[in-house]
């Protein structure tokens, strides 16, 4: 397996980034228990998680990296320990990229308040919201593990709906394997 690497890239990658979704260019679509998920690949590397909707059409993995990638999300769903060994391209500011590295190291099956995690990065708990928003990966940095101190918080930039019953989908999952 190839070992994790976390690399900030420009601006340029950064905008290319936000137009995926627009352009639907995946390398694998997948189903898995909470739904189907879209993956983008930059030169081997993962460099985008999407949730999609139900009506996405399956994409069979482009490349070898791809597959490995798709292994390892469905090995995921079956066992919620695993560690991803996955390369990763990440777009993001130096701020986000500490973030993120912090949320790779919240053991799975706990979480973490947005509050306290931001102690910990002597930031506030609104920066650390912004920067879980702002993950492009998620399952892979464990976003969805950081909780507000009275209940769920958000997801994906939600406060409610589809995205944040997937956030609860995903730490139940985690609990009860």
């Amino acid at each position: 397996m190839v070992a994790p690497s976390v690399l900030s890239v420009d601006n340029e990658s950064m905008r290319n980034r936000k137009n995926i979704g627009k352009t639907k260019k995946y390398d694998a679509v997948i189903a898995t228990p909470v739904g189907r998920v879209g993956i983008v690949m930059q030169d081997g590397a993962l460099v985008d998680v999407s949730f999609l909707g139900i009506k996405a059409p399956l994409r069979a993995p482009r490349t070898v990296s791809a597959q490995l990638i798709c292994h390892q999300l469905r090995s995921y769903f079956n066992n919620p320990h695993l560690s991803f060994r996955i390369p990763l391209v990440l777009s993001g500011t130096a701020f986000q990229l500490r973030v993120w590295r912090a949320l790779r190291r919240i053991p799975t099956g706990r979480t973490l308040s947005y509050g306290a995690l931001a102690r910990k990065l002597s930031t506030s708990a609104r920066a650390v919201g912004n920067a879980c928003r702002a993950n492009p990966v998620p399952i892979v940095i464990p976003c969805h593990r950081v909780v507000a101190s009275n209940g769920a918080g958000g997801f994906m930039g939600k406060r409610s709906g589809s995205a944040l019953r997937l956030k609860r989908r995903l730490l139940q999952h985690e609990l009860t394997r």
